[in-house]
């Protein structure tokens, strides 16, 4: 499973103003993990900062690391939104995953992350 220590931050430039950061990743890939056929996806990383911002060679590389691991859409999403979360601890963070179409469906993913501790 793709670790979470491949992602690096860096300081918010501006911790006192609410902004919206997005990132969008066109080329996401994991592997069905019933039927091993590769799943494509558009992530898209919105997110208001705290203290600390997402450094996007790492999101590459955190992304590119799913390449080959048996992942359902929805474990995918939201490793990825806790992952994004614990690392940036932002006020905010929505994920948003749209899968390609693979027999005859095609699927949204929707996570947002909450610093509040769930069951």
């Amino acid at each position: 499973m793709p670790s979470p220590k491949i992602l690096e931050t860096f300081p918010n430039p501006a911790p006192r103003r609410d902004y919206v950061i997005e990132h969008t990743h066109h080329e996401f890939t994991s592997v069905c993990p019933m039927t091993g056929h590769p799943d494509f996806a558009h992530i898209t990383v919105r997110y208001v900062a705290d203290k600390a911002c997402v450094e996007l060679k790492s999101l590459k590389l955190y992304f590119h690391a799913f390449r080959n691991e048996g992942i359902f859409f929805e474990a995918a999403t939201n490793k990825i939104c806790d992952d994004l979360g614990a690392a940036l601890k932002p006020r905010s963070l929505t994920i948003i995953a749209d899968w390609k179409a693979r027999g005859g469906f095609t699927s949204r993913v929707t996570c947002e992350w909450s610093a509040k501790k769930r069951r």
